[in-house]
């Protein structure tokens, strides 16, 4: 529980830099992981079957609330006279942004709480909602079969390749079958359950390959780096949020504005963004030497 609201408060806190006072939102990466957290470790050590039925519970009651939601007007969006070619239709306009029962909770739920010049909150300006930690509790959920499948003594090596994949490729297909027929969107922004199972399947398949190579075939001199941001994923985060800003300016300051124009305009925001990771790397390499490690 104390980990869940480390969480919870330290998103609040990101995304409160720059504010005039305390932003209440519940959007953030990591306060969404913080508001799954303690139900996911209560499926700890339960077993695959209570938690790929619990996912399916989840997801199932999810894709159930929105499509009981009447349909209504969007909130806050102007498509500039071509809203046809991005609303939803028909019964997929259940997952319209701004238009859905998550959005109607935020419009409770955030107002609970003091908001910046007395203003109360009337939509999210990209559609994003506090309840998008539901279904996101599914893809945790999965990433906790996994690594319960990983850890596994009696499950010989072959079967664990071919169980992420199998699983993996399954998500996929489910995902887009469900957009496919129409009963659920594809949609990112509001984390409809079609998302959950396609993004979730992509993730458990690049697991799988990287098991594959790394574990089983021991293909490992290229992974340095990513141990290195792996080690303190936290520490990377919470510095993209406060510094990353400040060292583009820096750059800019010392190699001027148009400094990483140098392989054309169309690719300098790329070179720029780069330059950046790479001195964030470099912050995560000194911890990592000094064996710093940061957890919540």
């Amino acid at each position: 529980v104390w980990r869940a609201l480390v969480l919870i408060l330290l998103g609040v806190f990101l995304r409160s830099s720059g504010a005039t006072q305390t932003y209440w939102t519940f959007e953030d990466v990591v306060t969404q992981i913080g508001l799954g957290y303690v139900f996911l470790f209560l499926l700890w050590g339960r077993g695959s079957r209570i938690q790929l039925g619990a996912a399916g519970a989840i997801l199932a009651g999810y894709w159930l609330l929105f499509a009981l939601w009447p349909t209504g007007e969007i909130a806050g969006h102007d498509w500039g006279g071509d809203a046809a070619a991005h609303t939803f239709s028909g019964f997929a306009a259940h997952w319209n942004l701004n238009a859905n029962p998550a959005h109607a909770f935020d419009t409770w739920f955030l107002n609970l709480f003091p908001r910046a010049g007395d203003e109360p909150f009337a939509f999210h300006p990209e559609g994003y909602n506090t309840l998008n930690f539901i279904p996101s509790l599914a893809i945790m959920i999965f990433g906790l079969c996994c690594g319960e499948l990983l850890r596994r003594e009696d499950t010989a090596p072959a079967r664990k390749l071919n169980l992420l994949l199998a699983s993996g490729a399954l998500g996929i297909a489910a995902g887009m079958l469900l957009d496919w027929t129409g009963l659920c969107p594809l949609v990112k922004k509001t984390w409809t359950p079609s998302f959950t199972l396609f993004s979730g399947g992509i993730c458990v398949a690049l697991l799988g390959l990287l098991y594959w190579l790394i574990d089983l075939k021991g293909v490992k001199f290229w992974t340095f780096p990513f141990v290195v941001m792996g080690m303190n994923s936290i520490a990377l985060y919470v510095m993209i949020w406060l510094i990353s800003g400040w060292i583009g300016d820096s750059i800019a300051i010392h190699f001027g504005t148009g400094w990483g124009a140098f392989l054309g305009d169309a690719y300098e925001p790329l070179v720029q963004n780069l330059a950046v990771a790479a001195c964030l790397w470099l912050i995560c390499f000194w911890m990592y030497r000094r064996k710093l490690f940061l957890r919540v």
